[in-house]
């Protein structure tokens, strides 16, 4: 499958100006979450995206995020979504009851409007490891997802403008 990847063109800095996009956030794990804002903030802002077409939107948990999303891809008001989150391991099953049934809504709710839906909900073992993954030694979550919406924005317009 070597050399088999289609020839790549990196979207312009003008390019994202026709894009709408949706960041949803929960408001559980306040200081992760708000690490995850700024470096998905701090990403849209260098690859030159307009902060004026950016919708934020604040949710109460990370449960409530592909309800959110369902919402706002229906308004068709957004080409892609970010959604933002951090499900903590406790005592029980119940993290992975939550992170298993947000993966497979936001699978769905892509496939369903044929947008992207960006996954930024941290499932950790704990605190330690939600701080690494949102701007510590792991990186930036949300800063991740911006690349990725943006690939996958690409990805869209080469594989619709391909001719027939």
């Amino acid at each position: 499958m070597a050399g088999l990847a289609p020839n790549r063109t990196p979207v312009q800095k003008g390019d994202l100006q026709r894009f709408r996009i949706g960041i949803l956030y929960s408001s559980w794990h306040e200081k992760i979450i708000s690490r995850l804002l700024e470096g998905t903030r701090k990403a849209l802002l260098a690859h030159g995206f307009p902060e004026e077409r950016t919708l934020f939107y604040q949710v109460p948990g990370s449960f409530e995020l592909p309800l959110a999303a369902d919402w706002l891809l229906d308004s068709k008001r957004v080409d892609g979504i970010i959604c933002l989150g951090c499900v903590v391991k406790g005592e029980t099953q119940h993290d992975e009851f939550i992170s298993h049934a947000i993966n497979k809504s936001f699978l769905d709710l892509s496939l369903k409007y044929s947008r992207p839906v960006m996954n930024g909900v941290l499932t950790t073992l704990n605190e330690a490891q939600a701080k690494a993954r949102s701007g510590g030694k792991k990186g930036n979550k949300g800063e991740e997802c911006v690349h990725a919406l943006i690939d996958m924005l690409t990805l869209e317009g080469q594989i619709k403008n391909i001719p027939k």
